[in-house]
């Protein structure tokens, strides 16, 4: 094992009828020199579809499922950290935000919380299996990314959902949201109304929901922090270090000194990359263009119904 890895990664914004259903399309080749592998830990995310070419993972949601040699992995939405074991790869990463859970998956995302599972094998995923088939024998970013856009082309179903998903999305992106109650407010929704789109959507409850984006806020300024120092990463939102530690047990299963002191070779340069890129570090935290103006939209129709 090594903790050198090189990365090349290149991200693709969805075409515009994917608007707010998808993070980006990534492609990531990862060579780790001397045919060693390197570890690291993805952070509570939404879900996604990950699949590889050449060496094979191995990857253990913490708490749950272990899965390794698999040519395309699902993770649903995410509480717990994904412990992955990686060597010389190439891969296509789908992050697929709660709009596009809704239009391509449609199933309880509660149901299928810290899911990991290889696609193949898991009877509600088979519909994606074909995506293992998208890397040509020579690689081409072009090629295989309009492969991909048209698999879900294909796939594509509307979602009576949709302004829903989009206020509460838009609400729980926004660091000034500190709790259920402004949560509701904002999207317009009773808590019991609340509740039931966050877990049919979201996968989890909104209260655990704005835990997680503040501790999610936290962590990827302390990754992005060139002196990595916890102090200055917690967010406004938590009343002591002690609430954030505890949070970060819940989250990571071990405390802030353990995670610090664990190399993360993929993670840094990857967070770092993505944020020059793509504006946001971690697929939690973004805040796409479209998202911003279609909440503004709602909102203002909601505001003045005649309009």
């Amino acid at each position: 094992m090594t903790e050198e890895c090189h990365i090349d990664v290149r991200f693709f914004a969805p075409p515009p009828e994917f608007d707010g259903c998808f993070t980006t399309f990534y492609r990531a080749t990862f060579t780790v020199p001397g045919g060693g592998t390197v570890t690291d830990h993805l952070q509570p995310e939404w879900a996604n579809l990950r699949v590889f070419s050449q060496d094979l993972p191995r990857a253990h949601m913490i708490g749950g499922s272990t899965v390794e040699g698999a040519r395309l992995l699902v993770t649903g939405p995410s509480s717990a950290p994904n412990r992955f074991e990686i060597a010389s790869t190439r891969m296509w990463g789908i992050g697929l935000l709660p709009l596009g859970w809704a239009r391509f998956v449609r199933l309880q995302a509660a149901d299928h919380a810290n899911l990991l599972a290889e696609v193949e094998k898991h009877p509600a995923f088979t519909c994606f299996a074909s995506l293992s088939n998208i890397f040509a024998n020579e690689p081409d970013d072009e090629a295989e990314l309009a492969q991909l856009i048209a698999f879900f082309r294909s796939i594509d179903e509307p979602c009576g959902d949709t302004d829903t998903i989009t206020l509460v999305h838009g609400a729980l992106v926004d660091p000034e949201v500190a709790s259920v109650a402004e949560l509701s407010k904002r999207s317009g929704l009773s808590v019991r109304a609340l509740e039931r789109v966050c877990r049919r959507h979201f996968g989890f409850p909104p209260k655990l929901l704005l835990r997680r984006q503040r501790f999610m806020r936290s962590l990827a300024t302390f990754m992005l922090a060139e002196q990595g120092q916890w102090k200055a990463a917690i967010d406004e939102h938590y009343h002591d270090h002690a609430h954030f530690t505890r949070d970060f047990r819940a989250f990571m299963h071990m405390t802030p000194r353990e995670y610090a002191a664990l190399p993360h070779p993929v993670l840094s340069a990857f967070m770092a990359e993505r944020k020059r890129i793509w504006g946001s570090p971690a697929q939690t935290l973004d805040k796409p263009d479209i998202l911003f103006k279609q909440v503004g939209a709602l909102e203002s129709e909601r505001a003045d119904p005649l309009s």
